[in-house]
């Protein structure tokens, strides 16, 4: 079948009462993350007019999904994020995470931003512990998760360093372990990799699907760059210009586990990138 048939498949709006739907190898699974009708409008400010960033946003996110945002710059995708969060209040609308309505900052979320804000003074492991430490969990189930992240993040041999003798990928791979090691049920991503070289982005890419893979996060991931969201995700959210709207959502069928060199030679990765460029707007 063309990909201009089966994309017409993929493609559908999101539907707010859509509570269940099929994972890939036939996992049924509920919806973790659940937007319904969220708007936002922010108000005038220093002879700024007011205006709508966000008008009737509704989609649903499964559990262990991972699902990335594509939109135009002010289209309201980071005030989303920040909306699932609980760090920003909705207008209108609702918004629920394990059927449990946002009204402020929860336990279940973790939220990765764009600078990794370690702080300077603390080394790698004294920074991923910190959040726990904040929780006040119990420091006997921080000490027994803290290797085993540690490795998985390919910073075990610099636990002892200081955020400034890190790359910008091994600081945002510390910033990551924060959030890993308070075992949240959704990770909210704000273009974690955008301010890093394309190398270094790749690589922080495919460290990134290991991890998903081998947890059970869903993942909501809003980024600027269609090449990172066809590689990485279940399903690509396409916005609008602002107000932002959801406007399509199309199922990225390519198969798991996944590695840069198979999968972007892969003839269906290449249609994907190009079907999302135009609806982008792109060409």
């Amino acid at each position: 079948m063309a990909l201009a048939h089966s994309m017409q498949a993929a493609l559908h709006p999101v539907s707010s009462d859509a509570q269940h739907s099929q994972l890939q190898g036939g996992v049924t699974a509920a919806a973790m993350i659940s937007v319904e009708q969220v708007g936002k409008r922010f108000g005038a400010r220093g002879g700024a007019e007011a205006f709508s960033a966000l008008e009737d946003v509704s989609m649903q996110i499964r559990s262990r999904e991972f699902v990335s945002i594509l939109g135009p710059s002010g289209c309201g995708k980071s005030t989303l994020l920040r909306m699932v969060a609980g760090l920003v209040p909705c207008d209108t609308g609702r918004i629920r995470v394990d059927q449990t309505p946002i009204k402020a900052p929860a336990p279940e979320i973790g939220v990765v931003f764009q600078t990794s804000n370690l702080l300077p003074w603390l080394t790698v492991e004294a920074n991923i512990r910190l959040g726990a430490k904040l929780r006040n969990l119990p420091r006997a189930q921080i000490a027994g998760r803290l290797p085993s992240l540690l490795e998985t993040l390919g910073l075990t041999q610099f636990a002892d360093r200081y955020p400034h003798e890190l790359s910008g990928g091994m600081r945002q791979r510390a910033a990551i372990g924060q959030i890993l090691l308070l075992e949240p049920k959704v990770m909210l991503m704000d273009e974690p990799f955008g301010a890093l070289d394309a190398l270094t982005r790749d690589r922080l890419n495919v460290e990134l699907l290991r991890i998903w893979q081998h947890s059970t996060l869903t993942v909501l991931l809003v980024t600027h760059s269609i090449h990172e969201a066809v590689f990485l995700s279940d399903r690509v959210l396409v916005m609008s210009e602002r107000p932002g709207r959801v406007l399509h959502d199309v199922a990225i069928d390519l198969p798991r586990p996944r590695e840069p060199g198979e999968i972007k030679n892969h003839p269906r990765y290449g249609e994907y990138v190009t079907e999302l460029s135009k609806m982008m707007g792109v060409f």
